[in-house]
């Protein structure tokens, strides 16, 4: 169980749960319950192992990552094993995604656990959406996963998750983000604009608009 590999690396290294929560930015309920098998996955889990000193994979999984070396002087491969570490990060709704905005996502109860090797400034700000809709069709398809990062500033151009907030609802939207100006304030107009153009643009003049975060990766299942 996770819990058991949590409590082993933490007294292996000498830490208290105080220590973690202060050093990670997880709550104290939440760690006590990874610990006593109450949740089985978390956003800050990638930020503990570092910081215990081990393995993100191991951790999560009980399998050691390890780094493979394979070698074979007959044939050429033309793909490579990724050099970064597998680390999990939390598969949000987005609901959930709005919330991480407001309030901070505490990393309980996420829809799921996935995993990437993108290795973000801060790992407990790292999480993943399936795209849903077809505003972002054709190079984003329903049922795609992304993988967001909420610590980065957008810059024209950046694919963005993003809340839009219409006649009092607010709602999460994936759009490409466009500054198209400057207000009397000095803050940028922005545009969130849909790939796919038999769907609106919004526009910040027009409705409230914050960014989550700014998608980093993009993930489609093949089929066969």
């Amino acid at each position: 169980m996770i819990g058991n590999r949590l409590k082993e690396a933490r007294k292996k290294a000498g830490k208290s749960q105080k220590d973690v929560v202060e050093a990670v930015g997880i709550t104290q309920s939440a760690l006590s319950q990874l610990e006593n098998g109450l949740v089985s996955s978390s956003s800050h889990l990638p930020s503990i192992a570092k910081y215990l000193g081990v393995d993100s994979y191991w951790l999560q999984t009980g399998i050691e990552s390890g780094n493979t070396n394979f070698s074979n002087k007959h044939h050429e491969s033309n793909v490579s094993l990724p050099a970064n570490p597998l680390c999990a990060i939390p598969l949000l709704d987005y609901v959930q995604a709005g919330l991480f905005h407001e309030v901070g996502y505490d990393g309980l109860n996420p829809l799921g656990t996935t995993w990437t090797t993108y290795e973000g400034a801060r790992p407990e700000c790292v999480f993943s959406l399936k795209v849903e809709g077809l505003s972002m069709a054709p190079e984003f398809m329903p049922g795609d996963e992304i993988v967001v990062d909420g610590y980065l500033e957008p810059k024209p151009g950046s694919l963005v998750i993003a809340q839009e907030i219409q006649h009092g609802v607010a709602r999460t939207t994936f759009k490409k983000y466009r500054v198209i100006g400057v207000n009397e304030f000095g803050v940028d107009i922005i545009e969130l604009v849909p790939l796919n153009p038999d769907f609106p643009t919004l526009n910040s003049l027009q409705i409230e608009i914050s960014i989550i975060g700014v998608v980093v990766r993009h993930n489609r299942e093949v089929k066969y």
